[in-house]
């Protein structure tokens, strides 16, 4: 097997990082580690993932088609993480869209804790 670094940014490696979450072999202990690999999941195209961890009060916004879409049709360059709380992650998601332009996601994403999971509800936007 050949190991290859964290998309997510974190000093691991990928098999030991989110790929045992994005698989669901282990749970995401914190909001960070839910965050972190669901942006490794946008880097992989694992729209799944992403709608499965998306809080079921926010689901209805968010479609897997339109989530495969959008990872799909940009090359996610680096994930750099501003601050975390309990509950929330400020975070910067550096990519490049189809016509090789630079962006920068800024994101305030809000989680919650519920039944032994973490959950993605939303996000605020800079």
């Amino acid at each position: 097997m050949i190991l290859i670094e964290c998309y997510c940014g974190s000093t691991k490696h990928f098999q030991v990082c989110c790929e045992p979450i994005i698989k669901g072999i282990q749970k995401a202990t914190t909001a960070d580690s839910l965050m972190r690999s669901r942006y490794s999941a946008y880097v992989l195209h694992q729209a799944g993932y992403l709608v499965a961890t998306t809080h079921i009060s926010t689901r209805k916004h968010h479609s897997k088609k339109d989530i495969l879409e959008w990872a799909a049709s940009n090359r996610w360059q680096n994930l750099e993480v501003l601050n975390t709380t309990k509950d929330t992650v400020e975070f910067k998601a550096y990519y490049l869209d189809s016509n090789g332009v630079n962006h920068i996601h800024h994101e305030l994403s809000t989680f919650i804790f519920e039944n032994g999971n973490w959950f993605y509800v939303d996000g605020e936007f800079f």
